[in-house]
């Protein structure tokens, strides 16, 4: 990990992110190591303070217990503990000493190219968080990430980028296949109209909060979007639409100083106000209370 100017920038400067520089490894776009010792050559607190990467994480907890924070939800963290973050997902570690675990950094052009692991790659797919417990779930997920630990640590000028692609995307694919909860109970019910959707919603969620315009580029009627919406995510178009607005809001109010008119013009409201009842209509507190919440205090 290296630090990188990221695209949103506040008053200040950037919002603190990292690019993919591992100090030694033997392909490019992958590393497997632990948590440990990341901690070790991080030594700065720079992982307990809220950053972003533009890079994946996998990582399975193996030894005590914490937590880890993933765009403002918070997920207790044991052993079984499978967490998944993902290119510009905000994040914080909870305390270097507490926990361990087998980390998976990779670049999303790393995996091998398979229809069924484009998908998984998204930004807005699938759970942060699975609890595996210690059963045939988290055997599996360890042993696959074993073996790409096996690879990876083979004397140098042996070790096959090909094989890590493979492995990844074994890896992947078993992820896909644990059980769901919550909001990504059933992702691939939506189908290819509610992946249509959510590619054009990242594009355009700052520019259009109206299900109807979503409707009309991607050639659907907003019943049919609502229905793929319901059958991924038990939301509603509109809500999921909402959700994804209110999200990218939170990341700029917690981690700029831009002031909250620029981020309201920013996210498509033409009046501060709006964004003010929009961002507390959904989260359940104004802009300011958010911010002062979330942002650490000045030195």
């Amino acid at each position: 990990m290296r630090e990188v100017a990221d695209s949103t920038r506040s008053g200040d400067g950037p919002i603190p992110g990292f690019g993919f520089n591992p100090p030694t490894a033997p392909v490019s776009g992958c590393e497997v190591t632990d948590l440990a010792a990341l901690h070790g050559r991080m030594r700065d607190g720079t992982l307990q303070r809220v950053h972003r990467v533009g890079f994946h994480t996998v990582a399975l907890i193996t030894e005590g217990s914490g937590e880890h924070t993933v765009d403002f939800v918070t997920h207790p963290c044991r052993p079984g503990t499978l967490l998944w973050i993902r290119p510009d997902q905000v994040q914080r570690f909870g305390s270097p000493r507490a926990m361990n675990s087998t980390l998976l950094l990779f670049t999303p052009a790393f995996p091998a190219h398979l229809a069924s692991t484009a998908r998984l790659l998204d930004e807005w797919y699938g759970p942060v968080c699975r609890q595996l417990g210690t059963g045939r779930d988290y055997a599996t997920v360890s042993t696959l990430l074993s073996q790409l630990r096996a690879e990876f640590t083979r004397p140098p000028g042996t070790v096959s980028a090909d094989i890590l692609q493979l492995e990844l995307a074994t890896l992947l694919l078993h992820i896909d296949r644990l059980p769901r909860r919550g909001a990504h109970a059933d992702l691939h019910a939506g189908g290819e109209i509610y992946a249509r959707f959510r590619a054009d919603l990242e594009r355009s969620y700052a520019t259009t909060r109206r299900a109807e315009d979503y409707a009309f580029r991607l050639g659907y009627t907003v019943k049919t979007l609502t229905r793929a919406c319901l059958a991924a995510t038990g939301q509603p178009v509109k809500h999921v639409i909402d959700a994804r607005v209110a999200l990218q809001a939170q990341r700029l109010l917690a981690h700029t100083d831009e002031p909250v008119a620029v981020i309201a013009r920013r996210l498509g409201f033409s009046e501060p106000t709006n964004f003010g009842k929009f961002f507390t209509r959904h989260i359940g507190a104004t802009p300011g209370d958010f911010r002062r919440t979330h942002q650490p205090p000045t030195p």
